[in-house]
């Protein structure tokens, strides 16, 4: 069946058109908070970068492990630590010692991806969802934290770094998972396109 864009209805253009289009230009608005405050607002840069960090190398390989398996989201975990650890390695390759945390941003990454579809098995179950998300997640963070720790540079440390690196992935394995279960509500995860063709 073939729609023609005429026969788009009200949740067509909500969810296709304004939604997408909200999302974005909330993702600016936060790239922009430091601007605003003319740089000094350290918070809110550390609350960007956090983001940044969480969305590339935690949510998409947990998401991808969750709903497809364990290759897609360790393999997307390790691109995009890859592709993170390669925006943070002129800054680190300024300093001796700032291998171990460029690669603890891959491992951990691919960890998190390859761990949440191994532990799931490609389950819609909810509960399952969860505590591979949250295992995984934790395990990764737990993991990131730890090869903080072999790098001199390492400004991440204590009882506030490790809840700033390792709590912050326990709560996306939660909100992954319940995204995830979304996701497979309304047919997106890999076993359903199976069915379908």
């Amino acid at each position: 069946m073939s729609l023609d864009w005429k026969q788009w209805n009200r949740n067509d253009i909500i969810y296709g058109i304004i939604a997408p289009v909200l999302v974005v230009l909330l993702i600016v608005g936060i790239s922009r908070l430091g601007s605003l405050f003319q740089g000094g607002f350290g918070v809110i840069t550390g609350i960007t970068m956090e983001i940044q960090e969480l969305l590339l190398i935690v949510i998409i390989p947990l998401l991808l492990g969750l709903v497809w398996n364990r290759w897609a989201g360790g393999a997307s975990g390790f691109l995009l630590g890859c592709i993170y650890a390669l925006f943070w390695a002129p800054v680190y390759q300024s300093f001796r010692g700032g291998g171990p945390i460029l690669l603890g941003y891959i491992l951990s990454a691919m960890l998190i991806g390859y761990m949440a579809g191994a532990l799931n098995k490609r389950s819609e179950n909810f509960s399952s969802l969860i505590v591979s998300g949250v295992v995984s997640a934790t395990i990764g963070g737990i993991v990131l934290f730890g090869m903080f720790y072999l790098s001199p540079v390492n400004v991440v440390t204590g009882v506030w770094g490790f809840l700033l690196t390792v709590l912050t992935r326990t709560a996306c394995g939660v909100i992954i998972a319940v995204i995830a279960k979304v996701f497979i509500w309304y047919g997106m995860s890999i076993n359903k396109t199976a069915k379908i063709h």
